[in-house]
């Protein structure tokens, strides 16, 4: 069992390669910076080219060393999702995909492909960038996956008969939906990768309660109130990329694991994290692969 992790823990990343989504903001950002510090190469996967220099450059003026290159992608769009795997596959080696993107309580809004957007961008994107670099991560014969879910989970339901919110929206219930798909995801997908006795980890994180940039998709008037009356809980965004550090470099993360701050689950440091019993319902995620699979295009695995 891990009780306690921070960046100051993480070892030594030479010669590894990791791409991370999201990764000019937030907690992409600093889980960017302690990977760059550490000696890794990271490919950053962002939808903007204009805030991805931004950060690129913050960064080699900070670490100049840092071996850093830049992937355009778009969650929300399958078709960008596609081209992004083609560019990292293109690398000599891939050792862990960090899908850390995601956005949060959005108005109701549409992918590309016409998918309600939260799990569009949330679930369907990263599972079919998941599915096309399963096979990369598999051949470095050290691979990782590490999916990003919230406490939210908990409260989430996965509406197989309405999941294009074609009848009902509610912000946080899609948000929930798409956090508890996460989950269910990782555990099924390491469920699967046991299976064919795969060396690929699949686990799982959440960053508690962090001052990112997910506030921005609250509604204007509940961000300050939002932001005073939980900060004496929320990590920074340097401690909230905590958990995804421990999962993407921990030598004893394992798959099928959930890890989150050890206060109250809401801070501090990285530790194993409690998780919902429907999270882990095997029937529910087999349910929620195939109709993953269908929906996106991804070929069968692992």
């Amino acid at each position: 069992m891990i009780r306690g992790f921070t960046a100051a823990d993480v070892p030594d990343q030479s010669g590894r390669t990791f791409f991370v989504t999201g990764a000019n903001s937030g907690l992409g950002f600093e889980t960017t910076r302690e990977l760059a510090r550490k000696g890794a190469r990271v490919l950053m996967g962002c939808r903007s080219p204009e805030r991805a220099q931004s950060a690129r450059d913050r960064l080699l003026a900070e670490l100049p060393s840092a071996d850093l290159e830049l992937v355009a992608l778009d969650l929300a769009d399958l078709d960008s999702v596609r081209a992004a795997a083609e560019v990292v596959r293109a690398e000599p080696v891939l050792h862990t995909l960090v899908n850390n993107a995601g956005i949060m309580m959005l108005p109701l809004e549409r992918t590309a492909q016409g998918f309600e957007s939260q799990l569009g961008t949330n679930h369907l994107g990263p599972f079919l960038l998941t599915a096309l670099l399963l096979d990369r991560l598999e051949a470095s014969g050290s691979g990782r996956v590490v999916h990003t879910s919230s406490n939210a989970h908990w409260f989430g339901q996965i509406h197989f008969d309405d999941l294009n919110a074609e009848r009902s929206y509610s912000r946080f219930g899609r948000y929930a939906q798409s956090k508890l798909a996460n989950l269910v995801h990782s555990h099924t997908l390491h469920r699967r990768l046991q299976a064919k006795g795969s060396s690929v980890r699949s686990i799982a994180v959440h960053p508690g309660g962090s001052d990112t940039e997910l506030f921005r998709h609250f509604p204007g008037w509940l961000v300050a109130p939002s932001r005073l009356l939980s900060k004496p809980f929320l990590n920074s965004a340097a401690s909230g990329a905590w958990p995804t550090l421990l999962a993407a470099t921990h030598p004893d993360a394992e798959s099928g694991g959930y890890y989150g701050p050890r206060f109250l689950e809401l801070s501090g440091p990285a530790r194993d994290a409690a998780c919902s019993s429907r999270s882990r319902d095997e029937a529910l995620g087999d349910r929620l692969f195939a109709v993953s699979i269908e929906l996106t295009g991804a070929p069968e695995h692992p």
